[in-house]
């Protein structure tokens, strides 16, 4: 059996990676947190990457940019929940992280305009 499309795309890849990272980071988090940032923050991290797979499954440019900008608008969650962490003092100001929200941001925003382009 071959490898799943999504396996060969690096804003994938990366997404996996920024994955892992939210639950590294969130693990340090008060179990108050349980059921509120800790949640909401690795509901994020896993919804940007299953939406790059999901999309990347799909036939068409149309279902793929939809799939792919829902993944974005995942980002944006992840990079306010982050934001909200750090005023309330549950993290430091994580460049590291930030920059890999960053990273696949920027890689989905591209990924989105080339496959707008096709339509």
């Amino acid at each position: 059996m071959s490898e799943k499309p999504h396996k060969k795309l690096k804003v994938w890849q990366e997404s996996i990676v920024l994955a892992k990272m939210i639950y590294k980071l969130t693990d340090k988090f008060p179990s108050s947190e349980k059921f509120g940032l800790i949640s909401q923050m690795r509901r994020a991290a896993v919804s940007i990457a299953s939406n790059i797979a999901e999309g990347a499954a799909r036939n068409s440019s149309a279902e793929k940019i939809q799939f792919f900008t829902v993944a974005r608008g995942s980002i944006s969650e992840l990079d306010t929940q982050l934001e909200i962490s750090k005023k309330l003092g549950l993290i430091s100001d994580n460049e590291k992280t930030h920059n890999k929200v960053e990273e696949v941001g920027l890689l989905l925003y591209g990924l989105i305009a080339s496959r707008r382009r096709m339509l």
